[in-house]
């Protein structure tokens, strides 16, 4: 029987592949785990699918790293990331899918978008998740406030919303998972923040 040969870079991307997969379906399942701990069962099950596609999941075979995101190694490259384009306009868990064109005095300029409260709470699973497939050992309740707090100031993001994943955040970081998924619950349950 003839076996097939690799080159290296098929061998790359094999290997690529293999290992993006990994990677987003571990953040599925902590993302879907978190997500069940407050009550948002339809949305754990159906986060991030749009992740398998190929037109998102191609980007993860050319750039995978293990360390963060390949968006990011494909911005660099490019300028811009075709797999962040097709994930943000498809997520609604993601500020930058709640942006419209204001039609204020202002008119032209990007505003956010109030989300959701049951968003909002998957938005904070979400970075959770990251934070700890990304830092792995290292990760404490402190890293997704760290990292938020890096470019809170220049996000698009609805004034309220962005209070509200700021007081979240850095209730995660000081007061721990449990008293601040007690606390999105409350929020899901009031339906507003």
């Amino acid at each position: 029987m003839n076996s097939v040969k690799l080159n290296e870079e098929e061998k790359r991307l094999l290997h690529n592949a293999w290992h993006h997969f990994l990677t987003i379906t571990h953040h599925k399942l902590v993302v879907m785990a978190g997500c069940f701990k407050v009550g948002l069962f339809k949305q754990g099950l159906l986060h991030d699918l749009s992740k398998y596609s190929w037109e998102e999941f191609k980007t993860g075979v050319k750039y995978y790293q293990g360390t963060r995101s390949p968006n990011a190694a494909e911005k660099e490259e490019k300028g811009y990331s075709s797999a962040w384009l097709h994930h943000k306009g498809r997520n609604k868990h993601h500020f930058e899918y709640w942006t419209d064109v204001s039609t204020a005095e202002d008119h032209w300029k990007i505003v956010g978008v109030k989300m959701p409260v049951n968003y909002l709470a998957e938005m904070v699973m979400d970075r959770i998740a990251a934070s700890k497939i990304y830092q792995g050992k290292n990760y404490t309740d402190a890293a997704p406030y760290t990292y938020f707090s890096r470019n809170k100031e220049y996000i698009v993001m609805h004034p309220e919303t962005k209070a509200c994943l700021d007081k979240i955040l850095l209730m995660l970081k000081e007061k721990g998972e449990r008293k601040t998924f007690a606390y999105i619950r409350k929020l899901l349950k009031d339906g507003d923040y």
